[in-house]
Protein backbone atom coordinates (compact mmCIF):
# COMPACT_ATOMS: atom_id res chain seq x y z
CA UNK A 1 0.00 0.00 0.00
CA UNK A 2 1.03 3.59 -0.43
CA UNK A 3 2.30 5.01 2.83
CA UNK A 4 4.10 8.13 3.94
CA UNK A 5 7.49 7.88 5.66
CA UNK A 6 5.75 7.93 9.05
CA UNK A 7 3.72 4.83 8.03
CA UNK A 8 0.40 6.58 7.61
CA UNK A 9 -1.61 6.11 4.40
CA UNK A 10 -0.97 8.54 1.52
CA UNK A 11 -4.66 9.26 0.95
CA UNK A 12 -8.00 8.62 2.62
CA UNK A 13 -8.81 6.23 -0.25
CA UNK A 14 -5.62 4.26 0.46
CA UNK A 15 -6.54 4.16 4.14
CA UNK A 16 -10.03 2.91 3.31
CA UNK A 17 -8.61 0.19 1.06
CA UNK A 18 -6.13 -0.83 3.75
CA UNK A 19 -8.95 -1.14 6.30
CA UNK A 20 -11.01 -3.28 3.92
CA UNK A 21 -8.01 -5.49 3.25
CA UNK A 22 -7.37 -5.91 6.99
CA UNK A 23 -11.03 -6.85 7.53
CA UNK A 24 -10.92 -9.38 4.68
CA UNK A 25 -7.67 -10.86 5.99
CA UNK A 26 -9.20 -11.30 9.46
CA UNK A 27 -12.20 -12.97 7.81
CA UNK A 28 -10.01 -15.33 5.80
CA UNK A 29 -7.82 -16.11 8.81
CA UNK A 30 -10.95 -17.03 10.76
CA UNK A 31 -11.96 -19.36 7.95
CA UNK A 32 -8.52 -20.98 7.84
CA UNK A 33 -8.50 -21.58 11.57
CA UNK A 34 -11.67 -23.65 11.23
CA UNK A 35 -10.97 -25.17 7.79
CA UNK A 36 -7.64 -26.91 7.30
CA UNK A 37 -8.16 -27.15 3.52
CA UNK A 38 -7.62 -23.37 3.14
CA UNK A 39 -3.99 -22.41 2.50
CA UNK A 40 -2.82 -19.39 4.54
CA UNK A 41 -0.35 -18.41 1.82
CA UNK A 42 -3.23 -17.77 -0.59
CA UNK A 43 -5.08 -15.33 1.67
CA UNK A 44 -3.28 -12.23 0.38
CA UNK A 45 -3.76 -13.37 -3.21
CA UNK A 46 -7.47 -13.87 -2.60
CA UNK A 47 -7.77 -10.41 -1.07
CA UNK A 48 -5.92 -8.81 -3.97
CA UNK A 49 -7.95 -10.76 -6.52
CA UNK A 50 -11.20 -9.73 -4.87
CA UNK A 51 -10.12 -6.07 -4.82
CA UNK A 52 -9.12 -6.25 -8.49
CA UNK A 53 -12.50 -7.75 -9.36
CA UNK A 54 -14.21 -4.86 -7.55
CA UNK A 55 -12.09 -2.32 -9.43
CA UNK A 56 -12.79 -3.99 -12.78
CA UNK A 57 -16.52 -4.02 -12.06
CA UNK A 58 -16.39 -0.31 -11.20
CA UNK A 59 -14.46 0.44 -14.39
CA UNK A 60 -16.95 -1.54 -16.47
CA UNK A 61 -19.89 0.30 -14.93
CA UNK A 62 -18.17 3.64 -15.53
CA UNK A 63 -17.36 2.71 -19.13
CA UNK A 64 -20.94 1.61 -19.80
CA UNK A 65 -22.21 4.90 -18.35
CA UNK A 66 -19.79 6.90 -20.52
CA UNK A 67 -20.84 5.00 -23.64
CA UNK A 68 -24.51 5.66 -22.89
CA UNK A 69 -23.75 9.36 -22.38
CA UNK A 70 -21.81 9.55 -25.67
CA UNK A 71 -24.63 7.82 -27.52
CA UNK A 72 -27.17 10.25 -26.08
CA UNK A 73 -24.99 13.21 -27.07
CA UNK A 74 -24.53 11.80 -30.60
CA UNK A 75 -28.29 11.29 -30.94
CA UNK A 76 -28.93 14.86 -29.79
CA UNK A 77 -26.40 16.18 -32.34
CA UNK A 78 -28.03 14.11 -35.07
CA UNK A 79 -31.48 15.51 -34.22
CA UNK A 80 -30.10 19.07 -34.27
CA UNK A 81 -28.34 18.51 -37.60
CA UNK A 82 -31.52 17.07 -39.09
CA UNK A 83 -33.50 20.08 -37.85
CA UNK A 84 -30.98 22.49 -39.37
CA UNK A 85 -30.97 20.56 -42.65
CA UNK A 86 -34.77 20.70 -42.84
CA UNK A 87 -34.69 24.42 -42.07
CA UNK A 88 -32.15 25.05 -44.83
CA UNK A 89 -34.18 22.98 -47.28
CA UNK A 90 -37.25 25.10 -46.52
CA UNK A 91 -35.26 28.31 -46.98
CA UNK A 92 -33.96 27.02 -50.32
CA UNK A 93 -37.47 26.16 -51.47
CA UNK A 94 -38.70 29.62 -50.49
CA UNK A 95 -35.82 31.25 -52.33
CA UNK A 96 -36.50 29.17 -55.45
CA UNK A 97 -40.18 30.10 -55.32
CA UNK A 98 -39.29 33.78 -54.98
CA UNK A 99 -36.83 33.50 -57.87
CA UNK A 100 -39.40 31.80 -60.09
CA UNK A 101 -41.93 34.47 -59.24
CA UNK A 102 -39.45 37.18 -60.12
CA UNK A 103 -38.84 35.53 -63.52
CA UNK A 104 -42.54 35.48 -64.34
CA UNK A 105 -43.78 39.04 -63.93
CA UNK A 106 -47.51 39.41 -63.40
CA UNK A 107 -49.45 40.00 -66.60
Amino acid sequence: MHRKKDGSPMTSEAEEIMEKLKDKKVKYEAITSSDSSVNLENIDNRIITERLRDQIAQMQASTIEQIAQLRAEAAAREVEQSRKYDELQLQLQNMMTMFQQSQNPPS
